[in-house]
């Protein structure tokens, strides 16, 4: 059983800058890879960006490409998201998960353990 903990999220401004941490408990976070995904109001779920366990990232969303950067803390029970150049379109609530040992980074059914979620809200 992993817990998984989001933290970072909060108000910014167009343009500004967040850095998101995911924080595990009970296993360690470097044995699995890691997906961040974003839900943002009366959306679906969509995938952010991925890590493989050794640290290589797996890739981003067209969305996010240029802006966001994810990558595993010196902490070896964290992965960071950092997102700048932050838009209002980007407002949602954020998720770390967990993924399993087989199917694509983008597809959120092939991740097991979730976090509950860190709102970032951009203003314009």
């Amino acid at each position: 059983q992993v817990q998984l903990v989001e933290s970072g999220g909060g108000l910014a401004q167009t343009g500004a800058s967040l850095r998101l941490s995911c924080s595990a408990s009970g296993r360690t976070l470097s044995s699995y890879a890691v997906g961040w995904f974003r839900q943002a109001p009366g959306k679906e779920r969509e995938f952010v960006a991925g890590i493989s366990s050794n640290g290589i990232v797996a890739g981003y969303a067209d969305s996010v490409k240029g802006r966001f950067a994810i990558s595993r803390g010196n902490a070896e029970n964290t992965v960071l998201l950092q997102m700048n150049s932050l838009k209002p379109e980007d407002t949602a609530v954020y998720y770390c998960a967990t993924k399993i040992s087989w199917g694509t980074y983008y597809s959120d059914t092939n991740y097991r353990y979730w976090g509950r979620g860190t709102q970032v809200t951009v203003s314009s």
